[in-house]
């Protein structure tokens, strides 16, 4: 009976996963710009410097914690294969361990495939990218983590840790962690993974938190919700700024850059202030709310972001895969929305990056609907999460009128 209720799902992921992989190996081409320099180059020679026990000091498009040295020695796995080839296969691992992960969720009581059916087709939409980069890897242990909370609270915490010392995001998966003795122990396992994983870096390797410093002349990258207003005054000749190269993506470097970064930065802020009021007057906590809670601290760490790269959206649908696996999830339309923007996403990147680039008006209008899209879900997300937790309403009886009493 589950075989037949997953066997489509299953036939679905192996044909979309194999065309990626088909892309990606030169079979057939992508359309848009070539997505594989990034592993082929940029990874690969991280890869040789790491092997000597040192990080890329330096080198500015390494903007990583000392962890995520693991995705990219991983290829040494598969010693007969090329770097790439190996990275490639790797990541599409641990894309069908996110996969295989939305199943289980869907035979638990109450479960539901939909969430498999949206990591299906939102990876596929975004296409050969999300095999080619890291992020997909991060999201498996995420992903990972969340379902460990409930039964294995330390495991769950350890997970957590071990994503946040590989990408930073998979500790904001803990949002939702409803309080008491549980709580405490996923939060004092994620700090103690945390904090002996920067022990053990810090004394066998060379230059594992250099990262923290070198990205404080960043921009704002081209693809981001504050890149918007530079993308329509250059369009409109009204700044002189320029795109370049910059941090290992391209963002807006000249006026107004320094200011605009310190206005996403304190909207980040906000947004995590936000998170913290909604914690503290949250009332209702399940699994659903776990999920949820996840899934819109994340939305909101992306879109309040100084960089969005397509990629990103990758954390997103997994994290609301589990959403929807789960029937009383509260973020059906976000996540929506989400899945729509990744349509968006991929005609933004790799499809039409050009006119992205040079800030000419098919560029700024697929970004507007993108952003837009991926803004209204944050706003839906926030909202519909404060309201499936705050604590129900009690009328207040209007105090009755006394009664004339006639003698």
């Amino acid at each position: 009976m589950w075989w037949r209720r997953t066997r489509w799902a299953v036939f679905a992921w192996a044909v979309t996963r194999a065309v990626l992989l088909l892309a990606l190996f030169g079979v057939w081409r992508y359309p848009g710009d070539d997505v594989r320099p990034d592993v082929a180059v940029i990874y690969h020679g991280w890869y040789a410097h790491l092997l000597s026990g040192g990080f890329p000091v330096g080198d500015t498009t390494w903007q990583y914690p000392p962890a995520a040295a693991a995705a990219f020695l991983a290829p040494a796995l598969l010693p007969f294969l090329s770097y790439a080839s190996a990275f490639y296969l790797l990541a599409c691992a641990a894309d069908a361990v996110v996969f295989a992960l939305l199943l289980r969720t869907a035979r638990a009581p109450g479960g539901r495939l939909d969430g498999a059916w949206l990591w299906i087709a939102g990876v596929a939409v975004l296409g050969p990218i999300a095999l080619a980069r890291y992020d997909v890897m991060a999201t498996a242990v995420a992903v990972a983590a969340l379902l460990a909370v409930a039964r294995h609270p330390r495991v769950a915490g350890v997970l957590a840790g071990i994503g946040a010392m590989v990408k930073v995001w998979p500790v904001l998966v803990l949002a939702g962690v409803a309080g008491g003795r549980a709580a405490r122990r996923v939060w004092l396992s994620a700090v103690a993974t945390v904090a002996a994983l920067g022990v053990v870096f810090a004394v066998f390797t060379r230059d594992a938190f250099a990262f923290l410093t070198e990205q404080r002349q960043r921009g704002i990258e081209i693809e981001s919700l504050g890149a918007l207003p530079f993308h329509l005054a250059r369009y409109l000749g009204l700044w002189s700024g320029t795109s370049r190269l910059h941090y290992g993506s391209f963002e807006f470097l000249g006026p107004y850059v320094r200011t605009m970064s310190e206005l996403v930065l304190a909207a980040s802020v906000l947004a995590f202030g936000w998170l913290v009021w909604w914690r503290l007057k949250a009332r209702a906590f399940d699994h659903a709310v776990l999920y949820d809670a996840a899934f819109t601290a994340v939305l909101v760490f992306i879109v309040t972001s100084r960089v969005l790269s397509p990629q990103y959206l990758i954390w997103l649908l997994g994290l609301g895969g589990l959403c929807l696996a789960h029937r009383h999830t509260a973020q059906r339309l976000p996540i929506g929305l989400v899945l729509v923007a990744c349509v968006f996403t991929v005609l933004e990147f790799p499809i039409g990056f050009g006119p992205v680039v040079r800030s000419n008006l098919p560029g700024i209008a697929v970004l507007l609907v993108r952003n837009g899209l991926l803004l209204a879900a944050s706003v839906s997300a926030c909202r519909r999460l404060w309201r499936s937790t705050a604590p129900p309403r009690i009328p207040v009886a209007e105090p009755r009128r006394a009664e004339r009493v006639t003698a």
